[in-house]
């Protein structure tokens, strides 16, 4: 008989996915362009269905594009690699002969079993051996994992990964239906963000429009859920394990790399 933890576990992870974790099969809401009249609430969110006193800056689930933001088709390297309003989180070589791109929601159970599963023997074969540069982009779906991906680009960055491993190690204690700023403070402050600190970030205009912008990016360039990938200019929508990764790294290594590796700044 499962234990009484474990079942708690399974049903957050039921719940992550509910709030706004993955796939294109959640329910659409308010798009990030379209969702700024909630942004003078008390806190900013980012995307699903919340009462009223939520607030809303620039999150939805996933599902089509919708009007006013045109699918790429054939998105070229110039259109992955465009330049952000915030820095690249990058890692590994910067000239690395092979580029990829990670999509991710903190909510997202799939990101999390990547991050877990698949991240430290991808990061020890391939990044740290300056075979590959890994980018993360954020792609929050639902205001639960907005919230925390705010304060995740608010942290110093040579905390973020730190802080990105926590809410992907810890998603069962603050990822809910509803939006629990003191759960998702709790992990933020173990980097070393204070309170004052985490109240001002959420309340980061600036911050707020910038993640719009890249979150805007990625749903022009076909990202519908997470995670997602772009290796070159192939976009993988599924979680990758290490053997798939291997194999995409030979076949970008024989056709002398991916172009996007040489294409960032």
């Amino acid at each position: 008989m499962p234990s009484i933890r474990a079942v708690a576990f399974f049903a957050a992870i039921i719940i992550a996915a509910m709030a706004g974790g993955c796939g294109a099969t959640l329910p659409q809401t308010a798009s990030i362009t379209n969702d700024a009249s909630g942004v003078g609430a008390a806190y900013p969110s980012i995307g699903s269905e919340q009462p009223e006193g939520v607030p809303k800056p620039f999150g939805e689930t996933s599902g089509p594009a919708t009007t006013g933001r045109e699918v790429i088709a054939n998105p070229t390297v110039a259109d992955i690699m465009a330049p952000s309003p915030l820095p690249e989180m990058s890692w590994g070589n910067a000239n690395a002969p092979v580029t990829i791109v990670q999509y991710a929601s903190l909510t997202c159970p799939h990101c999390r079993n990547f991050h877990l599963t698949v991240y430290p023997e991808f990061k020890r074969r391939f990044i740290d051996t300056g075979k590959v540069r890994y980018i993360l982009r954020e792609f929050p779906i639902g205001k639960t994992s907005g919230n925390a991906t705010i304060a995740l680009r608010c942290t110093p960055p040579d905390k973020y990964m730190d802080l990105y491993g926590k809410f992907m190690e810890q998603q069962a204690s603050w990822v809910s239906l509803e939006v629990r700023l003191d759960a998702i403070y709790a992990i933020a402050r173990q980097v070393g963000m204070t309170r004052p600190q985490f109240d001002a970030c959420l309340q980061n205009q600036g911050m707020i429009e910038n993640l719009k912008w890249v979150k805007d990016r990625g749903r022009k360039l076909g990202i519908v859920g997470t995670p997602n990938f772009f290796i070159g200019t192939k976009l993988i929508k599924k979680e990758l394990t290490i053997a798939e990764i291997a194999d995409y790294v030979q076949q970008a290594e024989q056709h002398g790399g991916t172009p996007t590796a040489a294409a960032s700044p």
